[in-house]
């Protein structure tokens, strides 16, 4: 069975057709995040991209192939990259062993089913497989926790255990735990450890799928907290240093599987 899919073909629990508005200007792939998953590729040259959305992490020097449920994201790719096929992890159009390698940026959590789609993944790449994730038992680790518990719980809620990723994955795995730069331009949750005002902003919250997936009063009452934190100086007080913090180990991860 093929995975539920939103009203532009996204597929998971959240539409890419809103935040996909939003989507080019906050989520912008981080260079030095980059350079991490393109040499866990390897020497590859064939490169299947799982989920790929708008192609920001997408490299340039290799032979490219994107699947992309979502419609929204798929007409938002640059014109330099290669159209993306309409298609999700679980149910690849492709033959068995024909990528090199293959890779996915802030995806796994949308895969309707994770095991299916890491079964499919591995089955059409010979090569490494890199998956760029966070890890669960990592997001209450910092501050955001204080303030949009409820943000931090839906987050819990959807990303895949490190242990199935590397289980459904099969032969040897690594995982690493990736730094995320003071001045990161992809602005998932994390990226914004040392500049918290970010977090005020409704198109960046946008663009961080979990936020839409809390009740509209309780991600208002969230952002109340931190808006009033930094009002009266009670989060610099606490959490100021990171301001000044040149990278975070935070929960981002990256998981490479080698057959």
């Amino acid at each position: 069975m093929d995975p539920i899919r939103a009203s532009d073909g996204s597929a998971g629990d959240v539409d890419y057709q809103p935040i996909g508005t939003v989507y080019n200007d906050y989520r912008l792939a981080d260079s030095r995040i980059a350079a991490a998953v393109h040499k866990a590729l390897g020497g590859a040259q064939t490169v299947l991209n799982i989920g790929a959305g708008t192609g920001s992490y997408e490299p340039l020097d290799r032979i490219v192939t994107a699947v992309e449920p979502s419609a929204t994201m798929r007409a938002r790719r640059p014109a330099h990259l290669v159209p993306a096929i309409d298609a999700a992890a679980e149910n690849l159009p492709f033959d068995d062993g024909v990528f090199d390698a293959a890779m996915g940026t802030f995806t796994v959590h949308q895969w309707g089913d994770v095991h299916r789609g890491l079964e499919e993944v591995r089955r059409v790449t010979r090569g490494p497989v890199a998956l760029l994730t966070c890890d669960p038992t990592l997001l209450r680790d910092w501050w955001l926790w204080e303030y949009a518990p409820e943000v931090i719980n839906v987050e819990i809620s959807r990303f895949p255990a490190i242990d199935t990723l590397v289980a459904g994955l099969g032969g040897d795995a690594t995982v690493q735990r990736v730094p995320i730069p003071l001045n990161c331009t992809d602005g998932f949750n994390d990226a914004y450890y040392g500049r918290p005002e970010m977090l005020l902003d409704v198109r960046a919250r946008l663009a961080c799928s979990s936020w839409s997936l809390v009740d509209p009063t309780v991600a208002a009452q969230a952002t109340k907290r931190l808006r009033d934190a930094l009002s009266d100086g009670s989060w610099d007080a606490k959490h100021g240093h990171l301001r000044r913090q040149p990278t975070l180990l935070g929960a981002l991860v990256l998981v490479v599987g080698r057959p």
